[in-house]
């Protein structure tokens, strides 16, 4: 198969942040800021701070890719099951599930997020627009994994991994109004889109690096608002229990 050139614009990026990891924390972390930051400007912001968590927040990645090696093989045997398909078929048969290769784990309910994952995700005419490969071109390795407890995907992604078995690869045909809808992806709007998904479970050595890099990535996101996460994490419950007592 013919691979074809990773394509990856700024907009693109910017509606695959759904494969980007930990996104909800960045929103809560912005929505904080604007609530609790008092009109900090930038000379408030602590760079040396910033530094400090940069660079715990790559150590902590590295390990995770590290832990990761181990599914690299796995998933690159799956290269070739990206293909082009028909874009209107895809977008009018609904989300379709395959699995490739089977679980032996436990079996994902509806919305389940209780695990990591690996991908690859592409467009109709076999344009990859994102993956867990360092380079899809020239992997050599894979990048830290999507922790589905942290991250808010698209619907369709949920809908098609339900029934899935923790350690298996998937290929999931998600339309349009499921996806994107009117956001830019694959050079359009209203595109359907395709992963494959390799499920790993959230527990052990897994489990205890997950939450370290969500720790490393929270801390960082509020340096960059000037605020300290270990002092001002709260101000997310305080939110939501405000929110309770006006309902």
């Amino acid at each position: 198969m013919d691979e074809k050139e990773l394509k990856t614009s700024p907009k693109q990026r910017f509606f695959i942040i759904l494969i980007a990891v930990l996104m909800l924390g960045s929103i809560i972390a912005g929505y904080v800021a604007i609530i609790f930051n008092n009109g900090k400007s930038d000379s408030d912001v602590d760079n040396a701070k910033i530094a400090e968590y940069q660079a715990a927040y790559d150590e902590i990645s590295n390990k995770v890719s590290e832990a990761s090696s181990k599914y690299y093989d796995k998933l690159i045997n799956y290269k070739s099951e990206v293909k082009a398909y028909n874009e209107a078929s895809a977008n009018e048969g609904g989300v379709v599930s395959k699995d490739l290769s089977a679980g032996t784990g436990r079996t994902l309910t509806e919305n389940d997020s209780d695990y990591l994952a690996y991908y690859i995700g592409w467009c109709s005419d076999e344009t990859v627009f994102d993956s867990s490969f360092d380079d899809y071109e020239n992997p050599t390795k894979l990048k830290p994994f999507i922790d589905l407890s942290s991250s808010q995907l698209i619907e369709g992604w949920y809908s098609g991994m339900k029934g899935a078995k923790i350690g298996g690869v998937r290929e999931i045909t998600i339309p349009s109004d499921l996806a994107y809808g009117e956001g830019e992806i694959c050079d359009g709007t209203n595109k359907p889109i395709k992963f494959i998904v390799l499920t790993v479970a959230r527990e052990g050595e897994m489990a205890e690096l997950a939450d370290e890099l969500s720790l490393a990535s929270n801390r960082l996101q509020y340096a960059y608002y000037g605020m300290d996460y270990d002092k001002d994490a709260g101000a997310e419950e305080t939110i939501e229990e405000n929110a309770t007592t006006e309902e």
